[in-house]
C-alpha cells in the first residue's frame, strides 16, 4: 500500500511554466514536481514526513491522498487538469477529464489554519478555473471565471492562495463549462482536519471520502454524453462500479467516518446496513451534537456533502450502497418494455431463426440476468452484476460492502475476503410442510342510514 511506488513524477515543460509571471513573488521558488497516479485500487493514507499529525489520514475509495511540498510555512500542491482513461471496472474504460491522471482528481488534505498555495495547470482543450466548493476564502481566489478570475487558458498555470479556515469537508470543480468539464469527470475531495479534538470533531480510528458519480455512456462507447440531464445509465463512488469499489475496512468496535461528496444531477439516499451512524458533518460545518439522531440512510442532495460516524460493532460483511434501484445497476435501456407475465411459449424460437442471438428478458422478472450471459458490446459494463459467497450479488454501481472483523490491526486496510457467518446465524430454507393459505371471509359491511337536511338556496326553482 505504499503509495510512492506507484507515483509517476515529471517536470513541468514550457507549456506549464508560461504564465510563472502570474505568480506571486513568495512563490518564485519553482512549481511542486506533478506527482499523477493511474492505479485505480484504494491508496492506503498519506503521512506527511513529520513525526506527528493531530488527525486520522483519511483514506479515499479507489482514490489517493496528493502530496504537498512544504515551502517555509505555506503547504503547496500541484493539481493538473488533463484528459484521463478511467477503468470504471474490468474491461470497461471511460475517456474522462481529471487532474493528476484519475478522475475524480486527488483528495487534497490539510488542517485548519493551514496555509495553502495550489497552483492549477491546465493540460484540457479548453479554459478552465477551479473552485473550492464551501471554503472561506478570499472573492479573487473563489474560481468562478469570469466572476472572479479570468479563465485559466489552455497551457498556462494559475495559482491559488489562501487559508484554511474552518474544519470540514469541502470539493472543488471547475466553474468553467461545468456542463461539459463536470460531466466529463472533473471533480475532488477537499479535507480540513481540525487542529484539535472536541465533541464536534471526535477522533476515530478510519477516516474514509469519496464522491458519487454519474455518467451516460453508451454500449460500445468510451465517452460520456455531456448532453445527458437526467437518464444516466453508469452510476459510481469515485468513478468506480461494483464490484471494483474497494470495501470499507473496519475492526470490530473501531469508531469509523465516511465522507460522501455529490456532484451528481441527482439526489441519492445513502443506505448503511447492520449498524447506525450519525450525520456528524454538512459542506457548512460539524453538526451541533444535540442535533444529531441516528439514521441508516441519509440522502444526499445535489451539490451537498455529508460525514457520518460510527462504531462498526457488527461483525460481517454489510451492504453500503445508493436505494434508488437504478443506481445499484449497470447499463440499461430506458425505453424497454415490462414483460411480466407475458407468454412468450413458442415465440423465442421463431424469433431466434431471425435473430441467432435473441435471448428472452423480463417474463419472470429480472433475476435471471444475474447469471444469464450475453453477448455485449466492447467496453459495455454488465447491467447486473458482482458475486458473493453464495451466488450473483445482481448488483453494481453505487455498491460497496463494509467488512467489519475482529482482530483486524490498526491501519489495515486490506481486503479481508468474506464473511463466515458462525453456525445457526443464516438465513435456510424450510423443508418441513407448508401450511394451507386460509383467507379471511369478506363480509360487506351493512348499509347505514344517514340523516341529512337541505335547504334550498333562495330563489332557485326546482330544486330538490
Amino acid at each position: 500500500m505504499n503509495r510512492r511506488s506507484f507515483f509517476q513524477k515529471s517536470l513541468i515543460g514550457v507549456a506549464g511554466t508560461a504564465s510563472l509571471a502570474a505568480v506571486s513573488s513568495s512563490a518564485l521558488a519553482g512549481l511542486p514536481e506533478v506527482i499523477s497516479q493511474k492505479d485505480n485500487r484504494t491508496q492506503g493514507p498519506w503521512v506527511p514526513p513529520q513525526t506527528e499529525i493531530p488527525y486520522q489520514p483519511v483514506v479515499t475509495l479507489n482514490g489517493w491522498t496528493l502530496p504537498f511540498r512544504l515551502n517555509e510555512d505555506v503547504k503547496e500542491f500541484h493539481l493538473v487538469a488533463e484528459p484521463v482513461v478511467r477503468e470504471m471496472a474490468p474491461g470497461f474504460s471511460v475517456n474522462m477529464w481529471g487532474y493528476n491522471g484519475q478522475s475524480p482528481g486527488p483528495t487534497l488534505e490539510v488542517v485548519e489554519g493551514d496555509k495553502v498555495r495550489i497552483f492549477v495547470t491546465n493540460r484540457l482543450p479548453e479554459p478552465t478555473s477551479v473552485h473550492w466548493h464551501g471554503q472561506r476564502l478570499p472573492n479573487g481566489m473563489d474560481g468562478v471565471s469570469g466572476l472572479n478570475q479570468k479563465p485559466i487558458g489552455v497551457g498556462k498555470t494559475f495559482v491559488y492562495e489562501f487559508t484554511a479556515r474552518r474544519a470540514g469537508t469541502f470539493m472543488y470543480h471547475p466553474h468553467a463549462d461545468e456542463t461539459t468539464q463536470m460531466a466529463m469527470g472533473m471533480m475532488g475531495f477537499w479535507v480540513t482536519h481540525p487542529k484539535v479534538s472536541s465533541p464536534l470533531f471526535p477522533a476515530v480510528d478510519r477516516d474514509y471520502c469519496f464522491l458519487l458519480n454519474a455518467y451516460d455512456v453508451e454500449p460500445g462507447s468510451k465517452t460520456p454524453n455531456v448532453n445527458t440531464m437526467l437518464d444516466f445509465n453508469i452510476w459510481g463512488f469515485n468513478s468506480t462500479v461494483y464490484p471494483q469499489i474497494s470495501p470499507l475496512v473496519a475492526g470490530l468496535g473501531e469508531r469509523v467516518r465516511i465522507r460522501v461528496g455529490n456532484l451528481t444531477m441527482t439526489n441519492h439516499p445513502i443506505h448503511l446496513h447492520g449498524h447506525e451512524f450519525e450525520v456528524t458533518g454538512t459542506d457548512g460545518g460539524p453538526v451541533p451534537v444535540t442535533a444529531r439522531q441516528p439514521e441508516v440512510s441519509e440522502d444526499i442532495a445535489v451539490g451537498q456533502m455529508r460525514q457520518i460516524d460510527f462504531i462498526a460493532d457488527e461483525p460481517g460483511d454489510w451492504a453500503f450502497h445508493c436505494h434508488k434501484s437504478h443506481h445499484t445497476m449497470g447499463a440499461m435501456g430506458h425505453s424497454l418494455s415490462t414483460t411480466i407475465g407475458v407468454d412468450h411459449q413458442g415465440v423465442v424460437g421463431r424469433i431466434q431463426k431471425l435473430v441467432p442471438d435473441y435471448m428472452l428478458m423480463g417474463e419472470r422478472g429480472m433475476y435471471d440476468m444475474k447469471t444469464m450471459e450475453m453477448p455485449l458490446p466492447v467496453n459495455t459494463f454488465p447491467m447486473m452484476t458482482g458475486t458473493g459467497p453464495y451466488g450473483p450479488i445482481g448488483m453494481g454501481g453505487m455498491f460497496t460492502v463494509l467488512k467489519v472483523r475482529e482482530n483486524l490491526k490498526k491501519g489495515d486496510y486490506t481486503d479481508p475476503g468474506w464473511y463466515q457467518q458462525p453456525p445457526n446465524t443464516q438465513a435456510y430454507e424450510w423443508k418441513g410442510n407448508t401450511p394451507k393459505v386460509t383467507r379471511a371471509k369478506e363480509t360487506a359491511p351493512a348499509p347505514q342510514k344517514i340523516l341529512a337536511s337541505v335547504k334550498k338556496p333562495a330563489g332557485h326553482q326546482g330544486y330538490n
